[in-house]
């Protein structure tokens, strides 16, 4: 006969992902896996003048689109500290709210890279991080993939000083898109978010000042006194570059073409409710954007669905 335990297995990379996310932060109801301290602001989303040369998408055609941005921590803890080694990358998620009940999303890092190819290579570098605790004998399960995957080596080894704020940080999406104006042509591009000037980062005496909630402060009073503003571009890739490998990353040379100004207004109230509620997809799911056939896109968006159902039916905070 099955045990219990055998019966209950994960058998969807999703609910394997998700297994061992628990297994590194322990449950957190009501919160997300990763990325579960967060804040959501409201804002509004004006397109460039080149935006509509590289997709026909309704955002980035009609005159303006209101915007709900979450930025995070990325650890799993809702109580982790902005300053903590684990609160980075932070995560920068946006909704462009199309009409009712209709939208598309943008899911953003402050590192330009990910870690795994697959999502069973993920998988497997979630679950090496929780076999690797103190006192294990080295070389540990990390140390052995990270030997073996390149890339998560430069993801883990990249550095992440302490953003002065959200909105000064560059973003950068995880996944390449398929981008088509209106005459059917098409180009491949990334994502990227720019702070409204030059990315600020604290010095090492005012990091070592530094508040637990320092970054969640900062956003409150800032829009306090009026809106912050960001950039969203696109990198498009050359004819010669891999589109469907988020390990990869294309050459500084490639143009960047600005798609428009992210208007940052105020802090939504109800905010852990609305965040409890609110599932972002990386699919973006709307006429002039698709998705390439990069493997991570399906299974991050089981997972995103799958974790934000358990959320909302969580006991709420």
């Amino acid at each position: 006969m099955e045990s219990a335990t055998t019966l209950n297995a994960p058998t969807t990379l999703s609910e394997r992902a998700l297994e061992a996310f628990d297994a590194l932060n322990g449950p957190q109801p009501g919160f997300r896996p990763a990325h579960a301290k967060g804040i959501l602001i409201a804002g509004v989303f004006t397109p460039s003048p080149e935006a509509a040369s590289i997709t026909r998408a309704p955002h980035f055609t009609r005159s303006s689109t209101p915007v709900t941005v979450r930025f995070s921590d990325f650890a799993g803890i809702p109580s982790v500290a902005d300053d903590d080694p684990e609160a980075s990358p932070r995560g920068m998620a946006m909704r462009f709210h199309l009409a009712d009940h209709v939208h598309t999303d943008i899911i953003a890092h402050s590192l330009n890279g990910f870690p795994a190819r697959t999502a069973e290579e993920f998988v497997e570098f979630l679950r090496a991080i929780y076999a690797s605790g103190p006192g294990v004998a080295k070389p540990s399960p990390l140390d052995r993939f990270l030997a073996a995957h390149p890339a998560a080596l430069e993801f883990v080894q990249a550095p992440k000083p302490m953003p002065a704020s959200f909105t000064t940080l560059p973003f950068f999406a995880v996944n390449a898109y398929r981008f088509t104006n209106s005459d059917g042509v098409g180009r491949y591009g990334r994502y990227c978010i720019r702070p409204d000037g030059q990315s600020e980062y604290l010095d090492s005496s005012s990091a070592a000042k530094a508040a637990p909630n320092y970054l969640f402060d900062e956003i409150g009073a800032r829009l306090g006194k009026g809106p912050a503003k960001m950039s969203i571009l696109v990198q498009l890739a050359g004819k010669e570059d891999i589109v469907n490998d988020s390990t990869i990353h294309w050459p500084a040379s490639r143009p960047e073409i600005a798609l428009g100004a992210l208007e940052l207004r105020s802090v939504l109230p109800n905010n852990d409710e609305e965040q409890r509620h609110i599932i972002f997809d990386p699919i973006p799911r709307v006429d002039g954007i698709d998705p390439s056939d990069d493997p991570l896109l399906e299974a991050r968006a089981d997972l995103y669905l799958m974790s934000g159902r358990r959320r909302r039916a969580a006991t709420p905070r």
